[in-house]
C-alpha cells in the first residue's frame, strides 16, 4: 500500500508527462533483472510477430504494460479528458442495456479494461468487474489507494452473495465484465489453438456467462501509444444461442470463438497482451 500511494503521489504531483519519463528506467531495470518474465515475453512475441523478437521488442512490450498501469492512476481519478479515445462498436453495449436487463462483457489482459469502464461511465452505464476473490482483494487495495469510491464496482467470486450481486446489477440494467484469458489451475480448462500452438483457457467465465442468460459482447481497450486508445466492441453471443443444448458444448464453442478473436487482437496490437508467464505450458 505504501508503494501504491507513492506511485499515485508521483503521478498526481508531477503530472503524466513527467511520470512517463520514469517508466524508461523502470522498464530497463525489469528488462535486465526479471529473467522469467522476459523469457515469457519473448516466447509470446515470437509467436505473435512471426520472427525472433529483438531486445527492442521486449522493451516495447514492458513499456506498453507500464504505460497502461500508469494511465490507470489517472483514469481511476476521473481524468478521462487526458486521453484520446476512439470507440468502435460501443453502440452495441448501449443497445444491449437499453432493455434494462444488462449484459455481460468478456475482455482479456490486453490493453486497458479500465479505459472501457471509464468510457462506459461517460456514456451512462456502469461496468462492474467479476473476479476471483484473491484478485478482487488485490484490486480492491489498488482502488482504496487511488479512488475508494470505485471499490464497489468489484464483485468477488467465491463468496455466497457473489451471484446475487451479479443478478442484482444486471437487473438494474448494468454491465458485468470478466477477463477470460487467465486460469488459476488446469482443472477447468479447455485446450484450443492460440497463436499457432494449443493453450489452456479457463471455462469458468463462459460457464458463468451462459448461466447469467444475458447478451454477451467482447471488449478490448487497445493502447496505441502516447495518450491514444482504441476501444473495440463486438457482439459475441445471444442467450438463445446457448439455451437448450449441452452446456459443455456451448461452453467449448464460446471459448474457442473467444480464443480466435483474442488472437486477432493480439496480432492487431502485439505489444498489448500482458500475460507475462508461459501461457502455453
Amino acid at each position: 500500500m505504501l508503494a501504491l500511494r507513492l506511485i499515485v503521489w508521483v503521478a498526481m504531483a508531477l503530472g503524466r508527462p513527467a511520470a512517463r519519463l520514469l517508466l524508461y528506467p523502470i522498464c530497463l531495470y525489469y528488462l535486465a533483472f526479471s529473467l522469467q518474465v522476459r523469457s515469457a515475453s519473448r516466447q509470446y512475441l515470437g509467436k505473435v510477430l512471426g520472427r525472433a523478437p529483438r531486445l527492442a521488442d521486449s522493451f516495447r512490450h514492458y513499456h506498453s504494460f507500464a504505460s497502461v498501469l500508469l494511465d490507470r492512476t489517472f483514469l481511476l481519478n476521473g481524468q478521462m479528458s487526458r486521453f484520446d479515445v476512439r470507440a468502435h462498436g460501443v453502440e452495441i453495449i448501449e443497445e444491449m442495456v437499453s432493455g434494462g436487463n444488462g449484459c455481460v462483457l468478456l475482455g482479456a489482459h490486453l490493453g486497458s479494461f479500465e479505459i472501457t469502464r471509464c468510457e462506459g461511465r461517460t456514456r451512462g452505464y456502469k461496468v462492474s468487474m467479476l473476479m476471483y476473490e484473491d484478485n478482487a482483494r488485490k484490486v480492491g487495495a489498488v482502488l482504496r489507494a487511488i479512488n475508494p469510491a470505485l471499490q464497489t464496482e468489484i464483485i468477488a467470486l467465491g463468496r455466497l452473495e457473489a451471484m446475487l450481486k451479479v443478478e442484482a446489477a444486471l437487473a438494474r440494467g448494468e454491465v458485468v465484465g470478466m477477463l477470460a484469458d487467465r486460469t488459476l489451475n488446469d482443472a477447468d480448462t479447455i485446450r484450443c489453438p492460440f497463436l499457432g500452438q494449443a493453450a489452456r483457457f479457463p471455462t469458468g467465465p463462459f460457464r458463468i456467462a451462459i448461466m447469467l442468460d444475458r447478451p454477451m459482447a467482447l471488449l478490448f481497450g487497445v493502447y496505441r501509444g502516447g495518450n491514444r486508445y482504441d476501444i473495440h466492441v463486438e457482439r459475441f453471443a445471444e442467450p438463445g444461442e446457448v439455451r437448450g443444448g449441452s452446456r459443455a458444448e456451448a461452453t467449448e464453442r464460446l471459448l474457442r470463438r473467444y480464443a480466435e478473436r483474442l488472437e486477432h487482437y493480439c496480432r492487431l496490437a502485439p505489444y498489448n497482451w500482458f500475460n507475462f508467464y508461459d501461457f502455453w505450458r
